[in-house]
């Protein structure tokens, strides 16, 4: 009997739509070194298998998450230190990822509150005598963004080069009105990775989440915050969020410029190589040994997660860290949780309630199984928005990087790497303080509908 051709067509046409989805996956996947865990490859070929309609265009959107650029060479700053007892495992690791070499830089302030950051963050930008280039996630429509966008305004009136780049999903509630003064007045203004884009130039959900000011090269404004009221201004049963952030002068800044400098090239749509190492000035040099850690899909590998992974197999005493978010993968958890067995005790505090509902479902099971390993978990009664992570006394991170799978493999990030012991033992002091004011998370095994929705607030908030 013969079967009409045109009830045969469309199995046909889905069962090719099907097959051009799975090699689209496969070849994007491969070739372009997309490593991902088994979950979710499963989690995305089974989406394009039975949805291929929804599936395919939904991998098109968000399924890539690493964009390498031309490769660079790192600014070869070399130290002397051959006295120093900064940990060799470090910086080969970060050597063998093209991570620019140690430096040792003049002058470090910590900001241990948002009335410190504030007024380090104004001094260095009336101290910009050339140019001035800052980054943010978020610019907020509130009281510290008007006050960033005037003192902008003036700065450009004076004569400054200023470059601001601006995440384009977090920074959509920003004022219009703002942008276009800012223009006027001979800012340059750039929005990373618009909504509405080429796809070839990058996927919509690799969101920049750097930041950072500069002011002539030399000197550097970083950390966790944001430039928003509730980073930096304490108001009446609304405190501001526990943040960190720092204030350097020296060859990092030199290193952070070179950052920004692709970032912004690659704002424009454009990838040549910048020119690395011209400043105005002399760098500053001293005795403050550290590194400036960029990860993202601009970089092959996930050059913070690596450090972490390598960090559980050599802290020999202790690892703290504070994180808003702890959502890490299995792999990272794990590495943490055979660390704790094996005697490193492990301190770690997060917000009893965050800003994100989302955060707070999916960390149950990882808060758990650290608690069963031997970890001893910290709620802080308010918003903590600070990255920080300490391994013993060898090395504390400083930056953008949360410990959630957005963070660590999705999003343009940045961590600064302190070497020295003065700097080591602020961060010490300052998260004994965070714990003395935290209670002891309470772990209890969460009902079978509680771990099914945070296995699936898991991949769907946190992988994609």
């Amino acid at each position: 009997m013969m079967i009409p051709i045109r009830a045969s067509l469309p199995p046909l046409i889905h069962g090719i739509t099907v097959a051009a989805g799975l090699l689209i996956y496969v070849l994007a996947t491969r070739i372009g070194k997309q490593q991902r865990r088994p979950s979710v490859a499963l989690a995305w070929v089974l989406t394009i298998t039975a949805f291929p309609y929804a599936g395919i265009p939904l991998f098109l959107f968000f399924g890539t998450r690493k964009f390498l650029r031309p490769p660079h060479r790192p600014i070869a700053l070399h130290p002397d230190l051959s006295t120093s007892s900064v940990p060799a495992w470090s910086t080969r690791l970060l050597e063998a990822m093209n991570i620019e070499p140690l430096t040792c830089n003049a002058e470090v302030r910590l900001h241990k509150n948002g009335d410190d950051s504030w007024r380090e963050l104004l001094a260095l930008i009336d101290s910009a005598q050339h140019e001035l280039d800052i980054c943010t996630f978020l610019l907020g429509d509130d009281e510290i963004g008007g006050k960033i966008v005037d003192k902008l305004i003036v700065r450009a009136r004076q004569g400054i080069q200023i470059r601001l780049l601006l995440d384009a999903v977090g920074c959509l509630g920003t004022s219009r009105k703002d942008i276009r003064l800012l223009k006027n007045a001979g800012v340059q203004v750039r929005r990373f990775m618009p909504i509405l884009h080429n796809p070839i130039r990058g996927r919509t959900n690799l969101r920049i989440h750097r930041k950072l000011a500069l002011a002539d090269r030399q000197k550097l404004w970083s950390g966790g915050r944001n430039l928003a009221d509730e980073y930096f201004i304490d108001r009446p049963r609304q405190p501001a969020w526990v943040d960190l952030s720092f204030t350097i002068e020296g060859p990092l800044a030199i290193q952070a410029h070179a950052q920004f400098e692709r970032d912004w090239l690659f704002a424009s749509g454009r990838q040549e190589s910048a020119d690395e190492t011209a400043f105005h000035g002399q760098s500053a040099s001293g005795s403050i040994p550290a590194q400036w850690v960029p990860s993202g899909p601009d970089h092959a590998d996930d050059t913070i997660y690596n450090l972490l992974l390598a960090a559980a197999c050599h802290a020999q005493t202790r690892i703290i860290a504070v994180t808003p978010y702890f959502v890490p993968n299995d792999t990272l958890l794990e590495a943490w949780c055979m660390a704790c067995r094996r005697g490193v005790a492990i301190t770690l505090i997060v917000p009893e309630k965050s800003n994100h509902l989302l955060a707070d479902l999916a960390r149950g099971r990882a808060l758990l199984a650290m608690v069963e390993a031997g970890a001893k978990i910290l709620l802080y009664p308010e918003m903590v928005h600070a990255k920080m992570i300490a391994i013993d006394d060898t090395l504390a991170l400083c930056g953008s990087v949360n410990l959630d799978g957005r963070s660590l493999f999705l999003n343009y990030e940045t961590m600064a790497v302190f070497y020295g012991k003065d700097e080591i033992q602020w961060f010490e002091t300052w998260h004994t303080d965070l714990a003395q004011r935290s209670a002891v998370f309470a772990a209890r095994q969460p009902s079978w509908l509680r771990d099914t929705i945070e296995g699936i607030v898991r991949v769907i908030g946190f992988e994609l």
